[in-house]
Order: structure tokens, then sequence, then C-alpha cells
């Protein structure tokens, strides 16, 4: 049975990823993401509901616009591939769990924050701070469903500890991180806490791992320096969805083997 929820999140994943391309390029504009219909920046003409189906209409139209022939960008369909795999990875964590939907929308959010921050490198409020109310209902709901309502006083301490860490850290070094990503911490503190404090070290940990690595690697191949400006929201959402996965086994094992 649990094949069938994968498929069906993927589904889910690849429809939610094409609302998301246009929250990726409308909201950081401050454009509305409801209207006008998506149109073709080539012609302007407006694209119909047959040639908006993720990936299948991309590779029927070989990638190009139906009425001016202007190149699609491959982003669009590997938005919508990585929101499904991110949706069939929550799937194959949770199953049939009433918190799988708080993690469903943690992954979307998640998916649009990382590439906003990378365009822009900028996490906009208007996705960031309706995710602490949203997240809250839902893992909220799924505390109480499963028999676990006091979760989320761990969830809301776990928050409320990320968002100060983060806050420290630009206080203490600015150039660092904007306040953006100390926003963001709050939501990812709340989500982690929920899985436990394990989850909520190992996903701040690997954020910071994470930036490291590939901070020291571009720098290597010359293509950063020590003052480039270098989006860090990605790395903490990557870290986070690690930690969702092997964080708090990690955390387990690290105690474990303190007291061997």
């Amino acid at each position: 049975m649990i094949t069938v929820l994968v498929l069906l999140c993927a589904l889910l994943g690849l429809v939610v990823g094409s609302f998301l391309n246009v929250v990726i390029h409308r909201v950081p504009l401050g454009e509305s993401v409801v209207k006008p219909r998506s149109r073709c920046p080539g012609c302007g003409s407006e694209i119909s509901p047959r040639d908006n189906v993720p990936v299948v209409s991309w590779i029927l139209l070989k990638g190009k616009c139906r009425t001016c022939a202007e190149p699609i960008s491959t982003r669009y369909p590997a938005v919508e591939i990585l929101t499904a795999l991110v949706f069939s990875a929550m799937a194959l964590r949770f199953g049939y769990d009433w918190v799988l939907p708080a993690f469903l929308y943690l992954g979307a959010v998640g998916v649009a924050l990382a590439l906003i921050d990378l365009d822009v490198k900028r996490l906009p409020d208007a996705l960031t701070l309706p995710s602490y109310g949203v997240g809250a209902v839902l893992l909220g709901v799924a505390s109480v469903a499963n028999g676990e309502p006091g979760v989320m006083i761990r969830a809301g301490l776990g928050a409320l500890a990320l968002f100060v860490f983060y806050f420290i850290l630009l206080v203490v070094y600015p150039a660092g991180m904007g306040f953006g990503d100390v926003k963001l911490a709050g939501v990812l503190g709340l989500y982690l806490a929920y899985l436990g404090w394990g989850s909520l070290v190992v996903g701040g940990f690997f954020g910071f791992l994470l930036g490291a690595v590939v901070g020291g690697g571009l720098m290597l191949i010359r293509r950063a320096g020590r003052k480039t400006m270098i989006p860090f929201g990605p790395f903490m959402l990557a870290g986070a969805l690690l930690a969702i996965f092997v964080g708090q086994p990690l955390a387990d094992a690290y105690v474990k083997s303190l007291g061997a």
C-alpha cells in the first residue's frame, strides 16, 4: 500500500511543482501567483491547459512555445521533478501518518525558497512567515491525532531555539547571513524538533556542513572568493531534509557511542 501512497504523492508533487514555478518567478517580484494566467515571455500568448501539463507538455513541445517557438527553460520540468521526488521521499519516510501533510508542505515551500534564494539571494517573508502558522496547525493536528499533543511544546521550543541561535550568529557576524535566514531557522526548528532534539541538532549541523563543503569547493575551483555572497538558505533546507530522514538515528547512535 505504501507504493500507492508514494505514487500519489509523486503525482501531487508534479502538480505542485508546476505551481511552484509560478511562485518562484512571481513572489520575488511582488506579483500575484493566482492571476493573470501564465504567458509566454517571448510572444505574450496565454499558455493553454494542454501545454501546462507537468513535464509531459514540455516534452511534447520539445521545450519550445507552441506559438512562437521561444525556448522553454529546462528549469520548469526540473522543478516539477524535484518536487515530485521530495514528495515521494516524504511519503516513504512518514507513510500513512497524520504528519505527512505537514512535511509535504515543508517540502513544497522549501523547494520554492531554495530556488528563490539562489535567484535573488533573498528569502521572501511572503513564504517564510505564513509557514510558522501553517506548520503549527498541521503539526498540531498530527500531534493530537497521534495522541501526542505534548510534542508541540518541544516543537515550539525548537523553533525558538534555532531562531535565537541564528539571530545571535547574525548579530555576531552580520556578513555571514541575512535576517531571512534567521526567520527560516525558526520554521525549520519547528519541524525538526517535532521529530526530536536529535533531528534539530543534526539538521542545524548539516546546514553548516553543506555550506562549508560547497563554499570551499567553489573557492577551490575559483568560482567564488572569501567575499562572495553565497545564499545560505538552500544549505539550511538541504540540511533539514537530510535530518528528517537520518537525523534522529544519527543523534541516537552518537549518544550511544559516548556511553559505550
